[in-house]
């Protein structure tokens, strides 16, 4: 283990969630396993079930296990000896003057809030009255951060009461993936394609998230979210800035959420009349994925019948300046796709003109950056086919980061867990970028709500709405899949 690890006691609220024991435990027992963070390290675990450490380190093994992460039950206890249950009610105040007790406030403290946001205001007021807001202490909020911009600042302003903007982690666990930090080296490592990365060679770019998966037992939250929320409004902007950003002059944490900024205030704002031909929204109904028959979301457990929340929402952004104007930017999130995957892909101009005979679904000269759930980078281009004419098909170079790496990987929780605790803030969201994708988003929720707008049902294993692909086809453009 390296000297320089220091030494930090974590706080993790919704101690019994799926968060914690699918997720954070898990990425902190492979830093732990594989001593990359400090193995005095504790890791303080906050639930309002009465149990024992040694029952809650068993029930977290077992959640762990059906979430299929490869943990080593001898190194497990190992690291549950760093793990300590603590039976209190965040609301309750006197139950913080207990837990301050447990802490060594000399050292980093790190207060991470796994929980329904509306418990952020007060955990933060009960920490501060206890005094564990100290100088060295840290805070991590979860998505998603309010409900719209107004419920976003009141969380944003009462935290700041607390902590300073330095102190402050909003996480989202997209920007901890390799493939995320691997897009920023391609741009930003390579001269291979800064000439290219531009109006004049760019046709589109396509943004995915797309969910297999319904909305299983988070029905009750999921309803008063929708995917806007859930996943366009940070996940997918946050790809979009990482895609569209200026060359930063380095890696500093506040020059590239500067660079993010920017893109962000230069998105083209939204009006009722954008939102409705430039934005889709959509609800999943009973079909079948992965040969398996699926209910439709107004079926799912805790789903009113007459919902109109959106499992589903495709639209086209447009960035208005010097690099990217006139490049449409498609991005598109949803439950019950054909498939879980994530990708990034970059369409590249076609050539002025055509010497050679071209098939009709011909989509050369892309790249494509696949996130989930394999890792890799394909160029795609021409190539004549072997044989006496001239004909061309698509081939591709492929980067599979798993083949040509042979490291360990870890996470995107687990790296910016990591983060947190060495004081990284790179990774994570600054509170004018929070602010400035709720406003790009809000007059859609506008929209949607003035107009009792209606989400336009799909079946499930579908790609979504057949309006989606309608929106792509005004352009000349379709969906990635549509054309493999």
């Amino acid at each position: 283990m390296p000297d320089d690890l220091q030494i930090f006691d974590l706080v993790l609220f919704g101690g019994t969630g799926d968060l914690v024991t699918r997720k954070l435990l898990p990425a902190l027992y492979h830093a732990y396993s594989h001593q990359t963070i400090n193995q005095n390290g504790r890791f303080f675990v906050i639930g309002r079930r009465e149990m024992s450490k040694e029952e809650y380190c068993t029930f977290a093994y077992d959640k762990a296990i059906k979430a299929k992460e490869n943990i080593d039950l001898e190194k497990w206890n190992k690291f549950c000896n760093q793990i300590h249950y603590y039976k209190m009610d965040a609301n309750n105040e006197a139950d913080y003057n207990g837990l301050g007790k447990l802490l060594n406030q000399e050292i980093t403290n790190i207060f991470y809030l796994s929980t329904d946001p509306g418990l952020f205001k007060p955990i933060c007021q009960n920490l501060a009255k206890a005094k564990l807001n100290t100088a060295h202490s840290r805070i991590v909020l979860e998505k998603p951060l309010g409900h719209n911009l107004a419920t976003s600042n009141d969380i944003n302003d009462f935290v700041a009461k607390f902590f300073t903007e330095q102190q402050i982690y909003r996480i989202d666990h997209y920007l901890g993936k390799e493939s995320v930090q691997n897009l920023m080296a391609i741009r930003f490592g390579n001269t291979l394609f800064e000439a290219l990365w531009r109006r004049q060679w760019i046709s589109s770019i396509q943004i995915t998230i797309a969910e297999s998966l319904g909305v299983g037992s988070r029905g009750e939250f999921y309803d008063t979210t929708g995917a806007l929320r859930d996943m366009l409004q940070n996940h997918l902007l946050q790809l979009l800035c990482i895609v569209a950003m200026e060359p930063p002059f380095s890696l500093d944490a506040d020059t590239i959420r500067n660079e993010k900024l920017k893109v962000l205030q230069s998105l083209k704002p939204f009006t009722e009349e954008t939102v409705l031909s430039n934005v889709i929204r959509g609800q999943y109904k009973a079909g079948t994925v992965n040969n398996e028959e699926v209910a439709g979301y107004a079926d799912e457990e805790n789903i009113p019948e007459d919902s109109k929340t959106e499992t589903y929402v495709a639209l086209k952004a447009e960035i208005q300046n010097w690099r990217w104007a006139g490049v449409p930017f498609y991005l598109r999130t949803g439950k019950r796709l054909n498939k879980q995957m994530a990708e990034i892909v970059i369409q590249f101009k076609d050539i002025p003109c055509k010497i050679f005979p071209l098939n009709a679904n011909n989509f050369a000269n892309r790249l494509i950056i696949k996130l989930q759930p394999d890792e890799t980078v394909q160029l795609y281009f021409l190539a004549k086919q072997p044989g006496d004419t001239n004909d061309l098909r698509p081939v591709y170079l492929d980067l599979d980061f798993h083949k040509m790496f042979t490291t360990r990987r870890t996470d995107g929780y687990e790296r910016l867990l990591l983060d947190i605790i060495r004081g990284k803030l790179t990774l994570f969201v600054r509170r004018d970028e929070q602010e400035a994708a709720w406003k790009w988003v809000e007059p859609i929720l506008d929209t949607w709500k003035r107009l009792n707008f209606t989400p336009k049902v799909y079946t499930a294993g579908s790609w979504g709405p057949s309006l989606a692909s309608a929106l792509l086809a005004r352009d000349g453009e379709s969906w990635h899949e549509e054309l493999i």
